[in-house]
């Protein structure tokens, strides 16, 4: 059996701020250090002493995460900056009403894939599932049977759709809302291969803190 544990970064700097993500490169908050050391306890014992591999995104917000984890473990993380969320462009940073102001909505039917929010410099969701597939398939190559991702939520969701299997080109409506700080386990199944979601979004480890 092959499990992929996908993390969800914890609080960040931009949440509390009410500042738009993207590749804005915020920082944790305190309280989103100790919600990445729960992660980590949480992985710790379901994963026990196999070998185990650590992949995030670059971006600080994800990597801090990702070091608490791996020290867990005594790994290295393995950053890839196709990890990363989907870019915003010149919204990156600002306030959310900013971008709620310039956005051009999504439409209902059409090119969803390639529809263009409005901010320059903005990723379309197709460029994002073009770098989030390659770097999950290049993940899947490796022989270990247990591998930690860390990235965003919206990316989250992608590599998901990635994990079952779905064309690029069908993912212009599936979508998982997945909360900060939250784990999300896949499994594959070696008997008859199929690719599953024991998990999605828990979060039940951080309702204390």
């Amino acid at each position: 059996m092959r499990h992929i544990y996908l993390v969800t970064h914890p609080e960040a700097q931009h949440h509390v701020d009410g500042l738009v993500g993207g590749w804005y490169d915020s920082e944790l908050t305190t309280h989103g250090h100790l919600q990445a050391e729960r992660i980590a306890d949480v992985l710790a014992s379901r994963i026990g002493p196999a070998p185990v591999e650590v992949y995030s995104s670059d971006l600080r917000r994800a990597s801090q995460a990702a070091e608490r984890i791996a020290r867990r473990f005594s790994v290295e993380v393995q950053p890839d900056a196709r990890l990363r969320e989907r870019c915003h462009g010149e919204a990156d940073g600002r306030p959310q009403a900013w971008l709620a102001e310039h956005r051009i909505a999504l439409p209902e039917y059409g090119d969803r894939l390639g529809h263009h929010d409005g901010p320059a410099g903005a990723e379309t969701r197709l460029q994002l599932v073009q770098r989030l597939y390659p770097a999950l398939d290049d993940i899947l190559r490796r022989p270990v049977t247990n591998q930690v991702v860390v990235s965003h939520g919206s990316a989250s969701s992608y590599l998901i759709l990635a994990w079952l299997g779905m064309p690029m080109t069908s993912t212009d409506r599936a979508f998982f809302p997945l909360s900060p700080g939250s784990i999300t386990t896949l499994r594959r199944n070696t008997t008859h291969h199929s690719h599953q979601v024991l998990s999605l979004n828990e979060i039940e480890h951080l309702q204390d803190l």
